[in-house]
């Protein structure tokens, strides 16, 4: 089996892929600091502890697995700490991927699957949101994958690193076999901090931001299962080695639910009312976004199977009732 090194696998993405690199015949390597990762996620290959900042290390694992190719998840992702903490965004995200960048291509290691984001795009209100569409970022977190993004197409450049970069949307859900799924600390993303607001493990949800020019007030994000986002990374990295040119995809179904839908949504899946609270905008959200882009299913024959809003919920509810993890 062709090895596949996993930055970041013992997360929320990371480790689903890592699932779905195994089903594909791969072996996946995770790499991770364990910061705010897990390592009973860390289920269907070799772990190897370490940070991105660490080249000697990533030189001893490169060396070690050999992998034909780097699936880039580690990173910190929090808007609102991206605008009171720039500093740690531009420092982990960026000077981390630069070593591991430049770690793979001392090593040959020339496929690499970056995990982006459509906040590289910013606002630009009532557009949708193609891979074509100006980047312009609100916060630190989308401007540094958006620098990392640059990074990527000058290693193209100077050592021939291929790379696919895949623009995320909002993901959700989890793997519905139960055998991982979503636990950050502390959890941000509304779906899992609903569900907490549902079986009382936080008081309730706040709603930030009920004024935004939508109909019913609140911001708009186009929702992607997780497996069905993770089974796009395998599709791409056989893009690459097929011997195919760097692209990137936007990885989303192209329907916008606002907060309040989401809301609606998880009272029907559960059955229970969702405690909410309302309060002001955070710094750094933007109002919709929602991706207009077919080139994923056009290019790389994606087809989202499980990316409706009550499989969604459904399948992290039935993690956040079942599955946990303890180290």
């Amino acid at each position: 089996m062709s090895n596949v090194l996993v930055t970041g696998g013992a997360g929320y993405i990371g480790s689903h892929a890592c699932k779905a690199l195994k089903a594909a015949g791969y072996t996946p390597v995770t790499y991770d600091n364990l910061v705010t990762g897990w390592k009973d996620a860390v289920k269907f290959g070799p772990f190897e502890q370490g940070d991105l900042s660490d080249r000697a290390r990533l030189d001893e694992v490169f060396a070690t697995y050999q992998p034909v190719a780097v699936m880039h998840f580690a990173a910190l992702s929090q808007v609102g700490e991206a605008m009171s903490e720039p500093g740690r965004y531009w420092r982990n995200n960026v000077e981390g991927s630069l070593t591991l960048i430049e770690a793979a291509t001392a090593a040959g290691c020339l496929n690499f699957v970056f995990s982006s984001t459509c906040a590289t795009y910013g606002e630009h209100d009532n557009v949708v949101l193609d891979e074509s569409t100006p980047q312009e970022p609100l916060n630190a977190y989308g401007a540094s994958k958006r620098a990392v993004e640059n990074i990527l197409r000058d290693f193209e450049a100077a050592k021939g690193l291929r790379h696919v970069i895949f623009r995320y949307f909002n993901v959700a859900g989890a793997d519905p076999e139960g055998e991982v799924g979503e636990h950050h600390r502390p959890e941000t993303h509304l779906i899992p901090v609903m569900l907490e607001a549902i079986d009382g493990t936080r008081p309730a949800l706040s709603i930030h931001g009920t004024d935004y020019d939508t109909p019913d007030g609140t911001c708009i994000r186009d929702y992607v299962h997780v497996c069905d986002l993770v089974d796009a990374h395998v599709l791409g990295l056989k893009w690459l080695t097929d011997g195919k040119g760097s692209r990137v995809f936007n990885l989303g179904t192209g329907k916008g639910f606002s907060v309040r839908e989401v809301i609606d949504a998880s009272r029907s899946v559960t059955n229970r009312e969702v405690p909410h609270s309302e309060g002001p905008r955070r710094a750094g959200d933007a109002t919709k976004l929602v991706s207009g882009s077919t080139r994923a299913a056009a290019e790389l024959g994606w087809e989202p199977s499980r990316s409706t809003m009550p499989q969604m919920i459904a399948d992290a509810w039935r993690w956040h009732q079942n599955g946990h993890y303890e180290g």
